[in-house]
C-alpha cells in the first residue's frame, strides 16, 4: 500500500471520530438580585483605652477589738450576712470584769456613805466641807462604775453597719488587741470598681465623669461615675487610683474583673449596618454595588455601636454597600435597588 493512501485513511478516521463537545457544559449567567443598599457614612468614634479594675464594697470596714482578750466566740464565718450591732467576735476579759465588780462595791460605799452624811449634816455633827467631799468620793466612784461597764462593752466586737463577711483574721483562741484585725465587712448593695489610672491618661478623667465600664461576669455594659481620685501618683507605679461608682446590676459581685474605658482622643471611621456584614468563616466581607453589580470586598470589622458596626478596613466612605439582602449574593451577581 502506498503513502498517499495510508495518509488518506487516517484522514477519514479522524474525520468520523472528531465531533465537538456540546454546549452544555458552559457557566451559566448569575440571576439578578433585588438588594438595598445605602452610601457608607464616616461617622465620629470616641477612641478609648482599657484599663484593668477589681470590683470593691463602696462601704468597707476592718473589725478589731478595743480591748486586749482571748476570742471566747465568733459566730461568723466568710459570706456571711450580717445586721449592724450583731455579735461578730466575743473576748474572755475576766479582769475588766473583776474592776467592774470592785467599782460597783466603791460606789455602794459612797452611796451608804451619802446617806449618813446626809443625816450627820442637818444635825451639824460634820462641816460643808467634809461632805462636799464625800459627795466628789461618790461621784468618782460613779463614774468608775460607768468606765468599767463602757469598757466591759468592748468586749463584743459588733458590726457597725448592715454587710457582709468578707474575710476572717482570727478565730477562736486567737489573742485579740488593739490594731490587730478580726475580720472584715463588706456592703455588697453598694458598689464600685477600683483602677490604677496610668498618668499619661488621668488627664482625660475628672471627678463626676461618666465612663463605660465592662464587667466580665454581667453581660450588659454598663456606665460607671467617678466618685474618688487620688491627689498623687503612686510613686512606685506611676498610676492614681480611681473609684468609680456602679449601678446595681445583676450578676455584679464582690471581686469581679472589670474593664473601664478611658477616652483619649476622637477619630472618624466608617460604619455600615450590621446587616451588611456577611461571615463566611474566618472571613469578613461586604457587597459594594459598582456598575450594577455585586463586588466582594474583604474587610476587617471592628467595634459594633448598636445596630451598627466600624469597617477598619477594605472599603471608603461614600461607596454603596449592600444592607439587605448580602447573605445570599455571589460576587460579580447583577443587582436591581430597592
Amino acid at each position: 500500500m502506498n503513502a498517499s493512501l495510508v495518509a488518506g485513511l487516517l484522514v477519514l478516521v479522524y474525520a468520523g471520530c472528531g465531533k465537538r463537545p456540546e454546549s452544555g457544559g458552559a457557566d451559566q449567567p448569575l440571576p439578578t438580585a433585588t438588594v438595598r443598599a445605602q452610601p457608607i457614612a464616616a461617622k465620629p468614634h470616641q477612641t478609648t483605652e482599657d484599663i484593668v479594675g477589681t470590683v470593691r464594697a463602696r462601704l468597707r470596714a476592718t473589725l478589731e477589738a478595743k480591748v486586749a482578750g482571748r476570742i471566747e466566740a465568733m459566730p461568723v464565718v466568710p459570706g456571711q450576712a450580717v445586721k449592724a450591732g450583731e455579735v461578730v467576735a466575743t473576748l474572755e476579759v475576766r479582769e475588766i470584769q473583776a474592776r467592774l465588780d470592785q467599782a460597783k462595791a466603791l460606789r455602794d460605799q459612797a452611796e451608804r456613805d451619802r446617806k449618813r452624811f446626809d443625816a450627820l449634816l442637818s444635825q451639824k455633827a460634820v462641816t460643808q466641807a467634809e461632805y462636799d467631799g464625800m459627795e466628789a468620793r461618790a461621784r468618782v466612784a460613779e463614774a468608775s462604775v460607768k468606765e468599767a461597764e463602757t469598757m466591759l462593752g468592748y468586749a463584743k466586737v459588733l458590726a457597725p453597719f448592715d454587710g457582709v463577711i468578707s474575710r476572717k483574721f482570727a478565730d477562736v483562741g486567737d489573742l485579740a488587741a488593739p490594731g490587730r484585725p478580726v475580720a472584715e465587712l463588706e456592703d455588697p448593695k453598694a458598689l464600685r470598681l477600683e483602677t490604677d489610672i496610668p498618668e499619661a491618661l488621668i488627664s482625660h478623667v475628672e471627678l463626676g465623669t461618666r465612663l463605660p465600664v465592662r464587667i466580665s461576669a454581667v453581660p450588659a455594659a454598663c456606665e460607671g461615675v467617678v466618685a474618688e481620685m487620688a491627689p498623687a501618683a503612686d510613686p512606685n507605679s506611676r498610676t492614681f487610683r480611681v473609684k468609680l461608682d456602679l449601678p446595681s446590676a445583676s450578676g455584679l459581685r464582690l471581686g469581679l474583673f472589670g474593664r473601664v474605658a478611658v477616652p483619649v482622643g476622637e477619630t472618624t471611621v466608617p460604619r455600615v449596618p450590621a446587616s451588611a456584614l456577611v461571615q463566611r468563616g474566618q472571613m469578613e466581607l461586604v457587597f459594594i454595588v459598582t456598575e450594577g453589580r455585586a463586588q466582594l470586598r474583604l474587610v476587617k470589622a471592628g467595634k459594633r455601636h448598636g445596630d451598627e458596626v466600624e469597617l477598619v478596613s477594605g472599603v471608603s466612605p461614600g461607596e454603596q454597600v449592600v444592607v439587605e439582602g448580602a447573605a445570599d449574593l455571589r460576587d460579580g451577581q447583577p443587582l436591581t435597588l430597592k
